[in-house]
């Protein structure tokens, strides 16, 4: 008689759990390999988001930083664009991404070659420049391309920048490098490697590499969380989950979501340091709100867009991790040489000394020498803050 294998019965996770899990795939529990550096951190994350939004610094130095330390931000420029380790496109938002991930957004590129173009008009003719300029010519922002706008609204991108812009989405031009926040465009079979410049692989098994790399980064995920990480749609997900060897698992307090984890994460228990540190709205481990209010029971929202009268906690208030917890947050800006905590809010006593770390080693790392801080939810709680800073 044939013979049949049983289901693999289910792993049920604490909440604790997973939430120990989702800290040591991101990067926050256990030793930083500092060896691995910034490359390393692209390398495992698997996308690090870009933003125009500069307080401390931008998110992407930023994603280091929170993992790793005090890390040169010069350094971590370096790592990102130097010798052709990394793209930026289109993944859970504008990202990096490691070079070899270069093959899996095939998907995405023939997707973008279908779609309709915005409500952009691009003459005949115009797009071929551009290729035939970055031939020519090398590497170049778009306003060397010939202009980046047409005088009039922010929006009114010249017809060089529509074109390059179109070019990047096709997978002809690459974005090799952010110049003073300007991206430096590159003819893509230059700038990628020869045995990585092709889009061999079908739209199916972009999506399995995508599906299992977003799960191996979160170390537990639902759907939605997975699918999220390179905003993939759910029914891509469905379509390959059972291909990908994550292992389904039931987490309590999650209102019986269906989630998957990284069966390499289940192995062993989470075992080592935390870390402490500021993290930007746009860290992997928390841009997904839900997600954050799922684990650490922490509600978040960016406020930047938010009409300064409306704002709760600040114009980019940054999530305080310590212990494995979120137990505040901080509205930073910078004055000179001095960090300024603009606005402050601690889950209460306990989060002092955290909190106080947290911010002399962000000041440390950006060249400030002293940290201000202007308010607090709580102010019987200033006076222990400012000792614990000085």
């Amino acid at each position: 008689m044939p013979t049949t294998t049983a289901p693999r019965p289910t792993v049920t996770l604490s909440t604790d759990e997973a939430r120990r899990i989702a800290l040591r795939a991101q990067g926050f529990l256990g030793a930083p390999n500092r060896r691995a550096g910034t490359r390393g951190v692209l390398r495992h994350l698997g996308a690090v988001q870009l933003d125009t939004i500069s307080v401390l610094a931008r998110s992407h130095e930023l994603i280091p930083y929170a993992r790793l330390g005090a890390v040169g931000r010069k350094n971590i420029e370096a790592a990102y664009w130097t010798d052709g380790h990394s793209f930026e496109y289109w993944s859970h938002a504008a990202c990096i991404l490691p070079i070899e991930e270069w093959p899996h957004f095939a998907f995405r590129r023939r997707a973008y070659r279908t779609r309709p173009h915005w409500h952009h008009h691009l003459p005949d003719g115009a797009y071929d420049q551009v290729i035939k300029q970055l031939r020519a010519d090398g590497p170049l922002t778009a306003t060397e391309l010939g202009g980046a706008k047409n005088k009039g609204e922010w929006w009114d991108w010249s017809e060089s920048k529509i074109a390059v812009e179109r070019a990047l989405m096709y997978g002809d031009v690459v974005c090799v490098e952010r110049r003073g926040w300007k991206r430096i465009y590159d003819l893509a079979e230059r700038a990628i490697p020869s045995d990585l410049l092709h889009d061999d692989l079908d739209d199916k098994e972009c999506v399995r590499r995508l599906v299992l790399q977003a799960g191996q980064a979160l170390g537990v995920g639902t759907r939605s969380d997975i699918a999220d990480y390179h905003r993939l749609k759910s029914e891509q997900f469905d379509a390959v989950i059972e291909e990908t060897g994550l292992v389904p698992v039931t987490v309590e307090g999650w209102g019986g979501k269906p989630a998957w984890a990284d069966p390499a994460a289940l192995e062993s228990a989470p075992r080592g340091r935390h870390r402490t540190t500021l993290l930007s709205p746009f860290d992997s481990l928390i841009w997904e709100r839900a997600r954050t209010e799922r684990i650490f029971g922490f509600t978040h929202r960016l406020e930047a867009y938010v009409p300064k009268p409306k704002r709760i906690h600040g114009y980019f208030a940054m999530p305080v991790l310590a212990g494995g917890r979120l137990v505040g947050r901080v509205d930073p800006a910078r004055e000179g040489t001095t960090l300024v905590a603009k606005q402050v809010s601690l889950d209460g006593p306990k989060a002092v000394q955290a909190v106080a770390q947290a911010l002399l080693e962000a000041a440390t790392w950006v060249g400030c020498d002293t940290v201000r801080v202007e308010r607090m939810d709580d102010g019987k709680l200033k006076p222990e803050l400012v000792r614990a800073l000085t």
